[in-house]
């Protein structure tokens, strides 16, 4: 197994990977974006996102993605956005591996603080964040607005 920085030639594998995951979450339709998303966004002057890749005899069967965010509270802080294994490759400590991966890189940005989304169901997911030391705060609801709804909401202005 070998982790390293993403790459823009990486970009189909994480997009498979992404994939992956919407069948997973139970979305298969929800994934919109496109590879060249990935490559602008994440390779341009100023990414918007940076990954971590996990490879096995020169295959990508995992990857985390993440960006910097600021807290009021914190200051300068890290969301992971995901972390995807492949199916085939789950229980064998690479989710672990990039999960630390991302531990690391926090701790070497100086981050006060690294936060992530967890659906309720995957209680494999939750159980392993609680063991590791995270705290699922279940007293937070995600809110979101969609494409839609910002139109809508702008419209109705």
């Amino acid at each position: 197994m070998n982790i390293r920085k993403g790459t823009r030639a990486d970009m189909q594998a994480v997009l498979d990977l992404i994939r992956e995951l919407a069948v997973f979450e139970k979305e298969p339709d929800a994934v919109v974006v496109t590879l060249a998303d990935l490559e602008r966004d994440g390779f341009g002057e100023n990414p918007l996102f940076y990954t971590f890749v996990a490879e096995v005899e020169g295959e990508i069967v995992g990857m985390a993605l993440y960006y910097y965010r600021y807290s009021t509270w914190k200051g300068r802080t890290i969301h992971l956005e995901d972390l995807i294994v492949k199916e085939k490759m789950r229980g064998t400590g690479l989710g672990s591996a990039l999960y630390t991966k991302i531990m690391e890189q926090g701790k070497a940005d100086n981050v006060r603080r690294i936060e992530w989304n967890v659906l309720d169901w995957n209680t494999p997911a939750v159980e392993f964040y609680k063991k590791s030391g995270a705290k699922v705060l279940e007293d937070w609801d995600v809110v979101q607005m969609d494409e839609q709804g910002i139109n809508e909401y702008l419209t109705n202005l």
